[in-house]
């Protein structure tokens, strides 16, 4: 380990985390193809689709305890919402994440990569007036909101990710959340997501030790960064970034898969 190590990981890090404060992300979404493309690049390191799944669901965690600390005056975090995809995700991604042992490295890519065009598709779904209803008067389909958070924590877990890239579309597509909420909310189920993907992770042996500090210091630092910008940027703006960034990401992962098979 040399201080282009430190450097490179420290830079991803604070990339992915100052994103997922601004987005209402984990981080991972973009951090996952970072980690495992850059190093390799710059010849600095070669991680696997498992060392940087357990990377990410350190450095997702402490990125969304950022993000909430940030959130949590402005009355945007929606208590009974979190309650009820939170336990389900939690179960889900610590389902995942010791599964995750059990798939080869191509598979983690490819449940990465399903899971960000699922959220890419439904992120262009017409969404009209969902940022006009007042926080007190939400209302959601709770057994459905369960549902739907255990199967992208399963998803999620799979790849050291809190699941917040796809939770950020499905709150707002099929429940309806209005923007300022699901992102607030969504980096508090994405903590409670990553708690359960890192115990899966630790369990089997998938998280390296300083590259996930490094990244965590990254992330204490700019993810609160990022949640004072995206309170300043347009909700539509904010939409149209995540998706931007969501299908690049997949296309790469897609590219990469595609050309290993072959």
């Amino acid at each position: 380990m040399d201080i282009g190590f430190i450097i490179t990981i420290f830079l991803i890090g604070l990339i992915g985390s100052f994103l997922s404060g601004m987005l209402g992300i984990g981080g991972a979404i973009i951090n996952f193809p970072m980690l495992l493309y850059i190093p390799a690049v710059l010849g600095i390191a070669q991680f696997t689709a498992y060392e940087v799944s357990g990377i990410t669901a350190i450095q997702v965690f402490f990125a969304t305890i950022g993000g909430v600390l940030a959130y949590r005056k402005g009355g945007f975090l929606n208590k009974k919402l979190i309650a009820y995809m939170g336990i389900s995700i939690l179960i889900g991604s610590f389902i995942g994440g010791f599964g995750s042992t059990q798939m080869p490295e191509s598979g983690i890519n490819v449940v990465y990569g399903i899971l960000a065009f699922l959220a890419v598709i439904m992120m262009f779904i017409p969404k009209k007036g969902l940022d006009d209803i007042p926080s007190q008067q939400i209302e959601f389909n709770k057994s459905l909101a369960a549902l739907l958070a255990l199967i992208v924590g399963i998803g999620a877990g799979i790849v050291g990710a809190g699941g917040a890239f796809l939770l950020v579309p499905i709150m707002l597509t099929v429940l309806k959340i209005p923007t300022r909420v699901t992102i607030a909310s969504s980096l508090a189920i994405t903590l409670i997501s990553s708690i359960g993907a890192i115990a899966g992770k630790l369990s089997t042996g998938q998280v390296q030790l300083i590259p996930s500090v490094i990244m965590v210091v990254a992330s204490l630092i700019a993810a609160p960064l990022g949640v004072t910008v995206g309170k300043k940027l347009n909700t539509k703006v904010l939409r149209v970034m995540l998706a931007i960034l969501i299908f690049a990401t997949a296309v790469k992962i897609w590219i990469d898969v595609l050309v290993t098979t072959n």
